[in-house]
């Protein structure tokens, strides 16, 4: 089984469990006036797996954009996940049109704010204020991984160095 296929049958499975749902009476529509079977296609249209998104490579890890503005037009927030590389961090930088959450998924890093560092783990989430400089260096052996957000569906980034 192809894993196109397997994520087609996990989709699949959710949205038959939403129709399901709604046969029950236990989920409204979300789009009056509209078919349940056309619904069902417009909700499928806005759920994306991280393989089918592109990855974008830098010299110190990844990042993948799973929702935002130019993947879904009208968005207000930006989610992706961001991967850091042992011993490498990203740039120095600060985002002028929006706040930034990020939760760590697995690894050690310092992450920096302003004139403070501070070590992140995973299970732990940080704020960064619009207009905050800021980065994270992995200090770990492992890849750090995390969830980045945004407030923003066009999340803009000013980098510094």
């Amino acid at each position: 089984m192809t894993k196109n296929h397997e994520q087609g049958v996990s989709r699949r499975a959710v949205l038959g469990g939403m129709a399901a749902s709604g046969a029950l009476g236990l989920a409204g529509g979300l789009f009056p006036g509209v078919a349940a079977a056309e619904e069902m296609q417009a909700i499928a249209r806005r759920v994306v797996a991280i393989d089918d998104v592109p990855t974008d490579q830098h010299d110190w890890g990844t990042l993948k954009w799973l929702v935002n503005a130019k993947r879904f037009p009208g968005a207000d927030q930006t989610v992706g996940i961001a991967q850091i590389l042992p011993g490498k961090g990203n740039p120095v930088h600060y985002h002028p049109n929006c706040e930034e959450v990020l939760y760590m998924i697995s690894g050690r890093g310092r992450h920096s704010l302003g004139d403070e560092t501070i070590e992140l783990t995973p299970g732990m989430a940080i704020h960064i204020p619009q207009d905050a400089r800021h980065n994270m260096v992995n200090a770990g052996w492992e890849t750090i991984i995390c969830l980045v957000t945004f407030s923003s569906g066009d999340r803009q980034t000013v980098f510094l160095k």
